[in-house]
């Protein structure tokens, strides 16, 4: 059953157009995010479903019904918003602005019957607030308040709930409940959702479908396994000083500068290092990476010089070629303590190589595993306890 759809919809203001062609269709419990830079025009498509601005051209329907002929107080059994505009409580408990939610149903006096009461307490329960349905509202942190305005929402009982960038100022403790919450509504209750957000990894994995919105227009919409990959998010956002991972669903810093040292890395040892040398703009080598080791895939993000192996195959000669020439080229050599195996331990010889050439050798295994690992010659290794004081190393040098 389709719940919500837009048929060539054209929003904007006073007949100037802001986003054109908008074509989405959401059936029964699906999540829809919109992504996009600041300015793009999410919020315009949001208050235009919302029947809060006209359209200038196309049509929203609701369960099929075209919704500027559905009455405003019919229409808010249906759909319910929660904007981004700051909601003054007064002397409100948390319980009173819940209510608010039952206006649809309580008439023109606003009598609280038990039945309103129930679903007050009900969407309370759902967002876990129970404990703060008392407190006045403007006492609450973000994080509460965010939840009592869904709770508002949901006590109206709507097919479809529309949310405008509902976790800005969150932190991520609440940004991660309250992500649930809208899940569970989702799939449990089958509520439609439409929401904006600018976490880009949140909306990613947990939105059924998104809608990339940027220069008036939907550059990409469906499901974000289909439609997102690295240059689509490094275009929407017009990324320049870092890189999209489609795979991690991350974004890093990219490192540009000239290669100080050789990082080798393996089974995510790597990737902490590679963030803290990329901070102090410290370039590097690394290798030699598995592809499918995550090390690879951050330090591929990084924009870093790596050496590659294929994934689950030893690492071949040329490969440890290739890095002895890369250590020539540089004054240091970090050993993240990665894991030693079969298919990675050719990487040993690159500590004999660098020690062999006079270069100074860090290390985050401790003096006895040097030893251990490399014998006698794992005592002219220095021993790296954090990474501020690897970057401390660098940085004084």
């Amino acid at each position: 059953m389709i719940t919500l759809n837009t048929e060539d919809l054209y929003v904007g203001y006073e007949n100037k157009v802001v986003v054109k062609n908008i074509n989405i269709k959401l059936i029964k419990g699906e999540n829809l995010c919109l992504l996009g830079p600041n300015g793009a025009g999410k919020t315009t498509i949001l208050r235009t479903i919302s029947k809060l601005l006209n359209p200038i051209k196309g049509t929203v329907y609701i369960e099929g019904e075209n919704i500027k002929d559905i009455a405003n107080k019919e229409l808010s059994k249906k759909m319910s918003v929660v904007l981004t505009n700051k909601f003054n409580g007064g002397l409100m408990t948390a319980f009173d602005v819940v209510a608010m939610g039952r206006y649809p149903y309580t008439g023109f006096f606003g009598y609280l019957g038990k039945k309103d009461v129930e679903k007050i307490s009900e969407a309370l329960k759902t967002v876990s607030a129970e404990d703060i349905a008392k407190s006045y509202f403007d006492e609450l942190s973000d994080g509460q308040k965010q939840k009592i305005l869904v709770a508002r929402a949901l006590v109206q009982e709507p097919d479809v709930i529309v949310l405008d960038e509902p976790t800005t100022h969150l932190d991520i403790k609440h940004r991660l409940e309250l992500i649930e919450i809208l899940r569970k509504l989702t799939k449990e209750r089958g509520i439609t959702v439409i929401i904006s957000l600018h976490e880009i990894d949140m909306a990613l994995k947990s939105c059924d479908k998104v809608a990339l919105v940027n220069q008036g227009r939907i550059i990409a919409y469906g499901r974000p396994e289909d439609v997102v990959d690295e240059k689509t998010i490094e275009e929407l956002y017009e990324i320049r000083e870092a890189n999209f991972n489609n795979l991690l669903g991350a974004i890093e810093l990219s490192n540009n500068n000239r290669p100080k040292a050789f990082v080798i890395g393996g089974s995510g040892y790597g990737a902490p290092i590679y963030r803290v040398l990329t901070k102090y703009n410290i370039g590097f080598y690394t290798g030699v990476l598995h592809e499918n080791d995550i090390d690879y895939e951050v330090a591929r993000t990084i924009g870093l010089p790596i050496l590659k192996e294929n994934a689950f195959e030893g690492i071949k000669d040329e490969n440890i070629k290739k890095a002895k020439n890369m250590i020539d080229d540089v004054s240091y050599v970090i050993d993240s303590a990665c894991p030693i195996g079969d298919i990675n331990k050719n990487n040993l010889q690159l500590i004999f190589y660098a020690l062999s050439k006079n270069k100074k050798v860090f290390s985050f295994r401790k003096k006895e595993d040097c030893v251990k690992l490399y014998g006698e010659i794992g005592k002219g290794i220095e021993y790296i306890d954090c990474m501020y004081a690897l970057s401390e190393k660098f940085l004084t040098t």
